[in-house]
């Protein structure tokens, strides 16, 4: 990895932060439309986002290869039907080497400020090392899963052992007879455990409710099958699409629990038919809907309970001691090493709240998400203007590819800047009226599905209420970004200009000073 850049410029037209694939999807689509002024901030040394970061044993997408991947890049040579993270995170690389997206890009800052200035229509961004840039637009890519959640469990900081979350592996630490305990039962925990379980002396894997796990199609794509995919890109995308089709169709029973109830069957086969005793069988069936959940695939997860060396735990964790670890019932169990796979912190309120994020007077982010986080189409909120979101509040899925939802919400954005443009205004800011009966829908039809069914999950926040994902089918995400209603925004005209301004589908212009809307117009027309 070569020309690392940390310094930030003083002004640039789009700042975006964070490397991820969303923020390199928005920064791809901001060069194809002919915006080359603008910065990706990330906090590592490399992009990659949570592809970058989860690099434990297993670890490897639940989103088929061929869908969870850019539509505008092509990939025909994915060996596995559901890629590991390294190949993921090569696909990564390999994107951004393909557009040239790394001279955008400013490695090891973490922002921590923005502030919005209504008098020249700029934010002003700051990052913890005290460095600032200007900007018209501000994108926040940071993702919800980048933020490591750290249990509160009494005695855990007196531990002489190795403690580590999944997302942060350390691969210089041998576990190899080592006494390990695994707290957390979810989507980090089913792929790692199966993977350890053979090396380690002992594996005690702690539970506090249990996870619907359901088969993974684990075939590899033959030579002849990447061959294909190669030679003609539209049998590939015939394939993609088919892939597309088949994920969606899982949204029916999230909305008709009905449907869920017969799914839950057979999933209960699964677990009948994978694990031998009758006691952990019963231990590692969820007691609540299939679907209220994050649905989780694995064909590893279930044997590795028929192995000698690994416990089921689930009386919960009273303490834990020096060398040990004690539960409800006063059971001591000596271990070496601690795994966390206990997910992370997804509600905004939690990783933002030493974010200093103040948009339009009497705007603080943190003020206005007390009582929970809201968007308009999970991309702009009310009193931040020309701010956007990938995957905000309500823009997650629970039953298809992420990257559809990103790709959608990147071309809502640029809609939103070629408004603006063509207004020839400052700023626009979502209406407050717009975004309440946006957020009312979304939280109306949540109502009767299987997330109401009676579990506490990450989609919710304290109170119960379902911040995280979007209640309909991606389709209708997609065309409902398809274009900006204007009336559900303010146009806002400001005197002083921004001391740059850049042309949506036209080369970069850089202008010094602010000009009068004559002048502009002419040099656009030049």
């Amino acid at each position: 990895m070569t020309d690392i850049k940390r310094t930030l410029p003083k002004y640039t037209e789009v700042v975006i932060v964070g490397g991820g694939l969303g923020g390199l999807a928005m920064g791809i689509q901001l060069q194809k439309h002919g915006i080359n002024d603008y910065i990706i901030v990330e906090k590592d040394v490399e992009v990659g986002g949570s592809w970058r970061d989860n690099s434990y044993p297993g670890c490897a997408c639940d989103v088929q290869s061929h869908l969870y991947s850019f539509s505008f890049t092509n990939k025909s040579d994915w060996t596995k039907r559901y890629a590991p993270w390294d190949e993921i995170q090569d696909y990564i690389l390999a994107t951004v080497s393909e557009y040239n997206v790394r001279p955008n890009i400013r490695f090891g800052l973490e922002v921590n400020s923005s502030v919005f200035d209504e008098k020249t229509a700029t934010w002003t961004v700051g990052t913890a090392d005290g460095q600032t840039v200007k900007c018209k637009y501000f994108i926040l890519a940071t993702g919800p899963l980048h933020h490591p959640q750290i249990p509160n469990i009494p005695g855990l900081d007196t531990f002489k052992g190795k403690v580590m979350h999944s997302a942060r592996w350390d691969h210089g630490y041998d576990l190899k007879g080592k006494k390990v305990a695994s707290i957390g039962t979810g989507g980090s925990a089913i792929q790692y455990v199966p993977e350890i379980a053979p090396d380690v002396e002992r594996l005690d894997v702690y539970q506090r409710s249990a996870a619907w796990v359901i088969p993974r199609d684990e075939r590899k794509y033959s030579k002849a099958s990447k061959w294909v995919f190669e030679k003609f890109p539209s049998l590939r995308r015939l394939y993609r699409a088919r892939l597309y089709m088949t994920n969606e169709m899982r949204v029916w029973p999230i909305f008709h629990p009905s449907i869920a109830v017969v799914a839950e069957f057979f999933a209960k086969q699964f677990i009948r038919a994978q694990v031998k005793d009758p006691v952990v069988r019963k231990k590692l069936t969820p007691d609540y809907m299939l679907g209220c959940k994050r649905i989780l695939i694995s064909n590893k997860w279930y044997p590795a309970f028929n192995r000698d060396n690994v416990d089921l735990i689930t009386d919960g964790i009273k303490e834990i001691r020096e060398h040990s670890i004690v539960d409800s019932n006063g059971v001591e169990r000596e271990v070496d090493t601690i795994i966390l796979g206990t997910g992370f912190i997804v509600d905004p309120r939690g990783y933002m709240n030493k974010f200093n994020l103040k948009g339009l007077p009497g705007h603080d982010i943190l003020e206005d998400w007390k009582d929970g986080a809201e968007a308009y189409l999970g991309n702009t909120v009310t009193g931040y203007p020309n701010m956007f979101q990938l995957v905000g509040p309500n823009a997650g899925l629970g039953h298809n590819s992420i990257l559809f939802m990103i790709e959608s919400q990147v071309h809502y954005i640029l809609q939103c800047m070629k408004e603006v443009q063509k207004r020839d205004v400052g700023y626009l800011n979502v209406k407050k009226e717009a975004q309440v009966e946006f957020n009312e829908e979304m939280q109306s039809r949540i109502k009767g599905s299987v997330w109401t069914s009676g579990c506490k999950s990450w989609y919710q926040q304290a109170d119960g209420k379902n911040f995280a994902l979007w209640p309909s089918s991606t389709m209708e995400f997609y065309r409902r970004n398809r274009n900006v209603i204007a009336r559900h925004y303010e146009w806002v005209k400001v005197e002083a200009k921004p001391q740059a301004t850049v042309q949506l589908g036209s080369k970069e212009r850089v202008v010094a000073k602010a000009k009068s809307k004559t002048a502009a117009a002419k040099e656009v027309s030049a």
